[in-house]
């Protein structure tokens, strides 16, 4: 098995070398990833601009290649030919925060994976529900060891054509997690502000600024599982036609028939 690696936090992220150490126990690993941190940087194509792409090593002597581009970037190259060997499966991670609810949309660890999907190549992002304002070294061992099982099962059963899964891992020993969840979507609070600054010329700038966002406990969702101990595992799709809403909406009066195209 021939596993990609990449992330959204940068080449030397921790995260992605707990993950690179964990993966190796499954087969081949290539890791692939940005050369700055694309955090919140959401589904990227860059067209416009070269990219550029170097061979460097992580910290316990993995070798790398660097991009200058995006997470999704990054994958449409492997993809595309920059990695030679065909790939099996990719793995985006480990996010130091959680991606739940409408984060999805943002992520940059999750769009990888889309990516991957969009290639027919299953994607698999991990994110680590780290606590807010958290001072020192993190743990990934704990979501490296879960992103493992969870890839050992996808590569046995595989995944449905245009789906992805996002797994988001509590911040809890391994004896400690209560299990696995399969989720959908919860509600995530966003609690953004507007921070208002002025440069030395007098020429105004902006930061969005605020309290990390928070969440609804509810059951069957990601933010409750997390909230309760669980691994949450939610499957996402690249399809995201809202079908349930498109015979109300062919109801409407819209002036032109709304049946005479496919």
């Amino acid at each position: 098995m021939h596993i990609l690696i990449t992330n959204d936090d940068g080449v030397f992220a921790p995260g992605l070398l707990a993950l690179a150490q964990e993966m190796r126990s499954l087969g081949e690993i290539t890791v692939l990833a940005p050369d700055r941190n694309w955090s919140a940087s959401g589904h990227v194509k860059t067209m416009h601009r070269p990219l550029r792409v170097k061979r460097l090593t992580l910290a316990d002597g993995t070798p790398a290649l660097a991009t200058d581009g995006a997470p999704s970037d990054c994958v449409a190259l492997a993809m595309l030919g920059v990695v030679e060997e065909k790939i099996d499966v990719v793995v985006s991670g480990i996010n130091p925060h959680a991606n739940i609810g409408y984060d999805v949309t943002y992520s940059g660890t999750v769009t990888a994976a889309m990516e991957a999907a969009i290639w027919k190549v299953p994607g698999i992002a991990v994110s680590l529900d780290s606590p807010d304002h958290f001072n020192g070294e993190l743990d990934y061992r704990p979501a490296a060891i879960v992103a493992r099982q969870v890839v050992e099962k996808v590569m046995a059963n595989r995944l449905p054509e245009g789906v992805l899964l996002s797994i988001n891992v509590p911040y809890l020993g391994v004896d400690e997690i209560r299990g696995v969840s399969i989720t959908r979507q919860g509600l995530r609070v966003y609690r953004d502000e507007l921070v208002r600054r002025m440069d030395p010329h007098g020429t105004p700038y902006f930061w969005i600024g605020g309290e990390p966002p928070t969440g609804v406990v509810e059951k069957g969702t990601d933010y409750g599982a997390l909230a309760a101990g669980y691994v949450s595992i939610t499957p996402l799709q690249l399809d995201l036609s809202a079908h349930e809403f498109r015979a109300e909406l062919d109801a409407w009066e819209w002036g032109l028939s709304s049946n005479g195209h496919p």
